[in-house]
């Protein structure tokens, strides 16, 4: 799909970087932007994961690393160590669903996802001002309504759509653009337990006005879409990609 719709050459001789792209959405981003020519480095939260990503067949990434989005010295150590970066696209996080209402747990899924992200996108400002580059944020649908059991990854993810409009207007002197997209219902590791429930399942489906759960891949479109030349004059977008769950 993605090589159907733009050039394979796309992207060459550009640099991405894919936080939390080992696996579910970001392993979907970092092959797209593979395919179209780019230089892809995707991270993952642990080695052994990174590990895995190695060892995949016919994986198209140049490395995968281990990063602790925590950790603001090994962000700038990763980004330091890059020849050069074009692309920034934050996909890591975490959710507790049903432990969040307790403090501690509040605060790490918050530390991961929005600190996380303003971390990452601190240290890659000043390799992004030499290419004009762009960043995209992962938010989520639950940016725009509440989730009674993650009201951490919720506050989070409202955060981070937040925090991209906020980053859009202060880098955009420096020629970078900050968006980013919002999934709805993303068949990946993370919600295969709803997958795997038929009664919320059918639900989900049945909300959705397109009619299924979203692939990995239908997010990797919307990526590349906004690190495209095709969007060059947007920036601050916090763009669904929900198969019209929000509209009903």
């Amino acid at each position: 799909m993605i090589a159907a719709t733009f050039r394979s050459d796309l992207f060459e001789g550009k640099v991405a970087l894919v936080v939390g792209g080992t696996s579910g959405i970001g392993a979907a981003i970092g092959e797209a932007f593979a395919a179209l020519g780019a230089v892809v480095t995707v991270t993952g939260a642990t080695r052994a994961e990174a590990d895995a990503v190695r060892a995949r067949p016919n994986v198209r990434c140049r490395d995968a690393v281990a990063l602790d989005v925590r950790d603001a010295d090994a962000i700038s150590a990763l980004m330091t160590a890059l020849p050069r970066l074009d692309f920034l696209v934050n996909c890591a996080g975490i959710i507790r669903r049903g432990a969040e209402h307790d403090g501690d747990a509040f605060a790490d899924v918050v530390d991961v996802n929005l600190n996380g992200a303003m971390r990452c996108c601190t240290a890659a400002r000043g390799r992004l001002v030499a290419t004009e580059g762009a960043i995209v944020n992962t938010a989520s649908m639950l940016a725009f309504f509440g989730g009674a059991h993650a009201p951490a990854y919720s506050a989070s993810k409202g955060g981070v759509a937040q925090l991209t409009k906020s980053l859009a207007i202060a880098y955009a002197n420096d020629g970078i653009r900050v968006n980013a997209v919002a999934p709805g219902w993303v068949r990946t590791p993370l919600t295969q337990p709803l997958v795997d429930d038929a009664a919320r399942s059918a639900a989900i489906v049945a909300r959705t006005p397109l009619g299924r759960w979203a692939e990995p891949a239908d997010v990797a479109g919307a990526v590349v879409f906004l690190c495209s030349p095709a969007a060059q004059f947007v920036t601050g977008v916090v763009l669904p990609v929900d198969g019209g769950y929000l509209a009903m």
